[in-house]
């Protein structure tokens, strides 16, 4: 049906699970019947683990079949193997936070922050200068909302205590130096 949209392969693309080379699946089972979906990147790795585990065929052979390569089979088998059929799922690429806004920066831009009012771009700037990594101004922003959202005040320089456990200054009156105006 021309012109009506098409809400498996809307839903497979928004999960990132879309084949990227459907024409490329060449296994004979994907003509069989309309229930095997070459678009299916997750359908199209099972069958293919299936084919080499339960069938016996060659892994290079059933790969090239599904359209993907030997690493891609072995990555796949890895990942059924040690978390089942969501590991055939696409995983979210990239980093999974902010791996450079480690604890010695995060103290510094705090410590910035404290003794004068400093934008993202000029935090980045100055981390960039005394630790030489590169981070972007939004990347700052979100630490800092998460440590806002945690209960650190993101406004007074975290310091450490005596045991080398972080803490926000505090005054008697339960304020952080940041608090009191």
């Amino acid at each position: 049906m021309a012109g009506h949209p098409d809400p498996k392969l809307a839903a497979l693309r928004a999960q990132g699970a879309l084949h990227p080379h459907p024409e490329a699946v060449r296994d004979p089972l994907f003509d069989t019947h309309a229930f095997f979906d070459r678009r299916d990147l997750v359908q199209v790795k099972y069958e293919m683990l299936r084919r080499a585990r339960v069938e016996g065929h060659a892994v290079g052979m059933t790969a090239a079949a599904c359209g993907v390569s030997r690493p891609t089979f072995y990555q796949a088998q890895a990942a059924f193997r040690d978390r089942g059929l969501p590991g055939l799922l696409p995983q979210k690429r990239g980093p999974r936070h902010a791996h450079k806004l480690d604890d010695a920066v995060m103290i510094f831009v705090n410590e910035l922050r404290a003794a004068e009012a400093l934008g993202a771009r000029a935090l980045a700037q100055r981390v960039q200068a005394r630790f030489g990594v590169t981070v972007h101004p939004r990347s700052l922003e979100r630490a800092l909302r998460r440590q806002e959202k945690n209960g650190a005040d993101a406004g007074a320089a975290p310091r450490r205590s005596g045991d080398g456990v972080r803490s926000v200054a505090r005054s008697g009156d339960g304020q952080s130096a940041g608090d009191r105006g």
